[in-house]
């Protein structure tokens, strides 16, 4: 943000147990969706294919759904009230009615996923710690340089930035004010600032 009493502009970085959880689930029950979003890095499915193509197609549909709320809850808030998977203790609400498919299908999963959420979400927060803080320059560095290049300030914006392990390197939009990028390329200083940057100029 831009020091002064008011930021103009925020962008939060994380690598959340929610999106984690979810992309885990993606692979383990082999749903397709996003098309355009990597799969993960050493993650398969679990079990073999359903022969029953409308059960999965409303298996997927309601995992795009959950994802939806997860990536941005305020964007796409639920029509029902949510109630918590038990496996998942507070990590996982579905809707009450209208993902009992999903709710069913990811209970078998639990102990895995939450396992390898909190294992990935360490290794964000190590390698976050090992960048010795620099977090907020990394971001700060492009959009000066953008303001360089247009010759005004900023524009005030929101960005999120899930930091995740994906089998390619690059940047995906994956909601209205969210993007994901690949652990491995977010750890390179010089190519992550060469991909973000496209991504601040389309928003400041």
């Amino acid at each position: 943000m831009h020091a002064g009493a008011t930021p103009s502009w925020v962008i939060r970085e994380n690598a959340s147990t929610g999106a984690l959880l979810a992309l885990y689930l993606r692979e383990v029950l082999g749903i397709a969706s996003p098309a355009e979003l990597p799969r993960l890095r050493d993650i398969g499915r679990v079990g073999p294919e359903s022969d029953d193509m409308d059960a999965h197609d409303a298996l997927e549909r309601q995992w795009r759904e959950w994802w939806a709320m997860t990536v941005e809850p305020e964007e796409h808030p639920s029509a029902v009230p949510l109630e918590l998977i038990d496996e998942y203790g507070t990590a996982v609400a579905l809707p009450v009615s209208g993902a009992e498919a999903l709710a069913t299908a990811i209970r078998p999963h639990a102990e895995a996923a939450l396992a390898w959420a909190e294992w990935a979400h360490d290794h964000y927060r190590t390698a976050t710690a090992a960048r010795s803080g620099d977090t907020y320059r990394a971001y700060a560095g492009s959009i000066a340089e953008h303001e360089r290049d247009v010759g005004r300030r900023a524009h005030s914006f929101e960005l999120n930035v899930e930091v995740l392990p994906l089998a390619a390197s690059g940047v995906w939009w994956i909601g209205r004010k969210t993007v994901a990028v690949t652990d491995t390329l977010r750890s390179d200083a010089a190519a992550f600032d060469d991909a973000i940057h496209p991504i601040i100029a389309e928003l400041a």
